[in-house]
């Protein structure tokens, strides 16, 4: 009798067990949640500005604060040249506000303070050169549509910082003496991925125009004490490809990769300060050539709100043509309004 309950309660776990196994071959897999919108936050990632425009009467403030490091100069083949290991400390503020509808302006301040290892540092602390910018909404992202979001933008930097009759602190330069004006177009579009959460995506494209500066004795522009004439900053194309991955509501991982054209600089003028005792000072030419800059900006955000957010990242340029190599950690804390 015993051995036959026995049998009987072994069939049974048996014909349970095949059940849930035949149960659980036959239903359907778990479907996968999609993110919302309104459960991702973003801060934004390093470098690749948004196309969405502030909302009228709404504001953004975004504070920057990051340390240049240079680590090597390349001359035009490639080779590497000494340099002194130098720091640029500076911060940069957007300040965006919404105007009226799909129209915003803002301002970006910028101060800086270098020091050099084996030469003359900053004085002080200086202002760079501030920018102001017009931003026009274009296209809206609707979930469900191909259409990314897209704006025009418009930027001109005015000479407000320090660049040239630096004396003997080459390092008190903090601008480039030039009005220089900026269009741009962003595009920005949101991808869902197979597991649900949303890739954030970014495309700008930049193009920069500087007019001519004067320029006397040392300068940004690499001249010396006794030097009279003038430079032609060469313009600049940008591209920049961002992404930003919502690992949860708060934490985001962002990346940039960009690339940058930069035409050549030309100086030109004469140096009464040659050595030579010339009663007519020679001419003195400078060109830059033309620079090739690649660079990636990996980033972490974390928001505490939909509104407030912080950044922590790091830019690195490799050393090209014309391009010094550099790092460059940053914190930046964005906040709307």
């Amino acid at each position: 009798m015993i051995r036959w309950r026995a049998v009987q309660v072994a069939v049974a776990v048996l014909a349970t067990t095949a059940g849930l196994a035949e149960a659980a071959e036959v239903s359907p897999p778990s479907p996968v949640v999609r993110q919302s919108l309104d459960d991702a936050w973003w801060t934004g990632p390093m470098l690749a500005n948004t196309a969405a425009t502030a909302p009228p009467g709404h504001f953004l403030i975004e504070p920057y604060f990051y340390d240049v490091i240079g680590v090597g100069r390349y001359d035009g083949g490639g080779a590497r040249r000494g340099a002194p290991r130098a720091d640029g400390f500076g911060s940069s503020t957007f300040v965006v506000y919404g105007l009226v509808d799909r129209v915003a302006v803002g301002l970006i301040p910028v101060a800086g303070f270098n020091t050099v290892r084996g030469g003359p540092s900053s004085a002080g602390p200086g202002l760079g050169d501030a920018s102001l910018l017009v931003q026009y909404g274009l296209t809206q992202f609707h979930e469900g549509s191909w259409m990314p979001a897209t704006a025009l933008n418009v930027q001109e930097t005015l000479p407000t910082g320090r660049y040239d009759r630096l004396g003997n602190r080459p390092s008190d330069g903090f601008g480039g003496g030039a009005y220089t004006t900026m269009l741009s177009l962003y595009s920005q579009t949101y991808l869902w991925l197979p597991n649900g959460r949303i890739l954030r995506m970014r495309l700008n494209l930049s193009q920069a125009f500087s007019s001519s500066v004067h320029v006397e004795d040392a300068s940004v522009y690499g001249t010396t004490a006794g030097f009279r004439g003038s430079a032609r900053p060469g313009s600049s194309f940008t591209v920049d490809a961002a992404w930003e991955y919502s690992l949860t509501r708060s934490w985001v991982l962002a990346s940039d990769v960009f690339y940058r054209r930069g035409g050549n600089t030309r100086v030109t003028g004469t140096s009464s300060q040659d050595g030579t005792g010339a009663q007519t000072p020679p001419a003195v030419q400078l060109d830059s050539g033309t620079s090739d800059t690649f660079g990636l900006a990996p980033a972490i955000e974390y928001n505490w709100q939909a509104n407030l957010g912080v950044l922590l990242g790091v830019r690195v340029i490799a050393a090209g043509r014309n391009t010094s190599a550099t790092i460059t950690p940053a914190l930046a804390i964005n906040y709307v309004r």
